[in-house]
């Protein structure tokens, strides 16, 4: 068995493929204050997060609505998980981190109450998309 072969595996041994789907446009992740008000630039078309602790307010969405003024890192690029998944499922995310990790692609991985959302730099998607389907996934393109 390879090294990606095993990384597509529940921890009871049994195999795990997920379907990934492409998301349209390029993402950011914006970092505001704690305090910070949501800002109206945040919510509209396509994928958002919104994520508020006692030290940041982090706010990921499509990157031509963040606001050049806005602390930011852009460039990302989003796989949405083709749920739903049941909470007590296990193995789903590490199936599809583990080859991640293993071919040193660094990674966001957000949850929402159905499914995850994955998102790598544009720059290795092309990678990722290449190491999971060879770890037995399916990558679909953007719908």
């Amino acid at each position: 068995m390879t090294a990606a072969s095993d990384a597509s595996t529940a921890p009871g041994g049994e195999p795990v493929s997920v379907t990934l789907r492409v998301l349209d446009g390029a993402y950011a992740i914006a970092r505001l204050d704690p305090d910070a008000a949501l800002p109206d630039w945040a919510d509209g078309s396509g994928f958002v997060s919104i994520a508020r602790s006692a030290e940041e307010l982090s706010i990921l969405c499509r990157a031509d609505r963040v606001p050049a003024t806005i602390r930011a890192d852009a460039g990302w690029r989003g796989f949405q998980f083709l749920g739903p998944f049941a909470f007590d499922q296990t193995g789903i995310a590490a199936a599809v981190l583990t080859p991640l990790a293993t071919a040193k692609i660094a990674v966001l991985l957000i949850a929402t109450f159905d499914t995850d959302y994955l998102f790598v730099k544009i720059e290795n998607a092309g990678r990722a998309a290449e190491i999971l389907t060879a770890s037995g996934h399916v990558v679909a393109a953007a719908a």
